[in-house]
């Protein structure tokens, strides 16, 4: 693995790679709470015939961090990774979880030119999500933690008794066996990099999602579908017991795609790239070589 800095709109970023610079390129976008060192396990299996790039995305990490919520509307986020696809010779594949697939469908829906190929690893795109939050069911509640992180002072709760509140997030409802003594360690010291918890919860104070507590009204008028194409073929891998994300949030996603795979691995749940990364690296590889590059 190498790591560097780069400049991006004038300003630093930290990336990580692996494999060969000169082969076809995965750009690996990482969530929340986590940052570009997710992806590591992953790459590993997957370098020797692919460029790993996994940026820590505006607020993460040794990246950029501006303290102002306007900073993380994900028009920015996706400008970020738009200048970085630029550097690194479009087009590319691009891979989301959590709010990096925010960033990747964005990224695909906006800059079509730049994304050769989409996977999203249990992350939604935003015309599905937002029906399923503005319904008042069994989504928003699930979604009820966003709330709390928008509010101000959250990152303050959330840092205290050695980041309690954030592991607790990190861990309600799911299998976190992955996550040993070592690896929590470089979780918190990531998480402890000045101004960088307020930089990730302003993800979630900057979005314009329609969030509210159940039963409340919602003004809420659905995205027009064409605005929101993915038409590259796209891959959705989904850990079918994620308690964050539920089914109903990627419930007619078929309508906004012109070439959609979806794979469920019952085994998994929010973290499938860190449960079963040795199934998701069959499952990228096998649908990979179903959807050559255009050059290939």
């Amino acid at each position: 693995m190498e790591s560097r800095m780069v400049t991006l709109r004038g300003h630093p970023f930290h990336l990580r790679e692996w494999g060969d610079p000169e082969a076809p390129v995965l750009l690996m976008l990482h969530g929340f709470p986590e940052y570009g060192g997710a992806w590591a396990e992953l790459a590993e299996r997957l370098a020797d015939d692919w460029r790993c790039v996994a940026p820590d995305q505006r607020g993460y990490g040794l990246s950029w961090a501006p303290p102002e919520v306007e900073a993380y509307r994900v028009s920015e986020l996706s400008a970020d990774m738009a200048a970085l696809v630029e550097m690194l010779g479009a087009p590319v594949t691009v891979i989301g979880h959590d709010w990096g697939a925010s960033v990747a469908y964005a990224l695909a829906i906006g800059r079509p030119d730049l994304v050769e190929r989409l996977v999203i690893l249990n992350g939604v795109h935003p015309g599905p999500f937002s029906t399923a939050l503005a319904r008042d069911g069994a989504q928003r509640e699930a979604s009820q933690y966003m709330l709390f992180l928008r509010r101000e002072g959250s990152e303050e709760i959330l840092a205290a008794d050695g980041y309690a509140k954030l592991l607790g997030l990190f861990a309600e409802g799911m299998d976190m066996s992955w996550m040993g003594p070592l690896l929590r360690e470089d979780y918190i010291a990531e998480w402890s990099r000045p101004g960088r918890l307020r930089g990730m919860v302003n993800w979630y104070r900057a979005t314009r999602l329609p969030l509210a507590k159940p039963g409340e009204a919602v003004d809420y008028t659905p995205y027009p579908k064409e605005a929101l194409r993915v038409r590259m073929p796209h891959l959705l891998i989904w850990g079918i017991g994620d308690r964050a994300l539920l089914p109903e949030a990627t419930e007619g996603l078929e309508e906004y795609c012109d070439d959609l795979t979806r794979v469920e691995i019952p085994e998994a749940d929010h973290w499938v790239i860190h449960q079963r990364p040795g199934e998701v690296e069959r499952r990228l590889r096998d649908w990979l070589a179903a959807h050559p590059r255009a050059e290939a």
